[in-house]
């Protein structure tokens, strides 16, 4: 068993996040002097060929995807669509009580919205012994029938559990309000704005059923939040569980694995969704006993 490889240290500044792996890397250019004539066909090419590897570099360095999905292969040619702008903030309130209970079917699912967001208007104390906690802003597709402040502190309530995340001493997190300093935003957004959210950050097409982790975030598809998956049978909070806890890992800087024999519980960074493999589907990075879930790297 290994426990969470610590986070890499960064200066704190507004949204950026805390985290960033290393395969991450900014292009760069220079110019040139004028080629001749007879050597311009031969720059074109090696340009065209940078251009496409480009993206393809990035996957096999560890560009992240799906939560708890199995996303499809990324699409070879694409225009990238326009990353939503979130909205103001709507007046602060009492944040409501959060409803874990919440039906699969009882929230409309619209295949898209707005693009733009809504930050809820909750904070909570920091949980986990890390020196230095990860601070998380909340957001939500603006008309859906989703709370903000109910969604946060649902999201709250499972970074802070024993079998979370914070088993690991290096870790610890903080829920902010809107307009607070923050390393990281978690997105609940409809199935096309979750795709376009993805496609810009990673350029991962999520075919408007999962989950990513992107530069600065985790977006969650509003069809996994709401339904759930087929091959998860449990409350759909625990489900939910699984999609927080399998995108924070991935900002943490795990990778996927798969299970790790017939009968045991399935890794948190298993993608799940994609089936079990003799698993026993599980929403926690750690067992009871406190030992880290893991399995064969993939």
């Amino acid at each position: 068993m290994h426990s969470a490889r610590q986070r890499r240290s960064a200066p704190r500044t507004g949204s950026t996040p805390a985290v960033h792996r290393a395969g991450r890397r900014r292009r760069t250019s220079h110019r040139r002097g004028r080629p001749r004539r007879r050597g311009r066909g031969l720059l074109l090419g090696l340009l065209v060929a940078v251009g496409l590897l480009g993206p393809a570099a990035y996957f096999l360095t560890g560009g992240r995807s799906d939560a708890s999905s199995g996303a499809p292969h990324p699409r070879s040619t694409h225009v990238p669509p326009t990353t939503p702008t979130p909205s103001a903030s709507p007046p602060a309130g009492p944040s409501p009580s959060p409803s874990p209970s919440a039906s699969r079917t009882e929230i409309d699912v619209p295949a898209s919205g707005s693009g733009t967001f809504v930050t809820a208007k909750a904070s909570g104390e920091t949980v986990g012994r890390g020196s230095r906690p990860l601070r998380y802003v909340v957001e939500v597709e603006s008309g859906l029938d989703i709370s903000p402040s109910q969604a946060a502190n649902e999201i709250a309530e499972i970074l802070a559990a024993p079998r979370g995340w914070t088993r690991d001493p290096d870790n610890a997190f903080q829920l902010v309000s809107a307009g607070s300093p923050h390393d990281l935003t978690v997105r609940i957004a409809t199935p096309a704005t979750a795709d376009a959210l993805c496609w810009a950050g990673i350029q991962q097409d999520t075919g408007g059923e999962y989950n990513c982790e992107v530069p600065g975030g985790v977006v969650v598809n509003l069809k996994r939040w709401v339904k759930g998956s087929p091959n998860f049978d449990g409350p759909i909070h625990d489900y939910r569980a699984l999609i927080i806890n399998h995108e924070m890992g991935h900002f943490l800087g795990h990778q996927h694995v798969t299970c790790g024999g017939a009968g045991r519980l399935a890794p948190v960074m298993m993608q799940q969704i994609k089936g079990l493999h003799g698993c026993v589907a599980n929403a926690w990075p750690y067992d009871e006993n406190g030992d880290f879930v893991t399995g064969p790297s993939v």
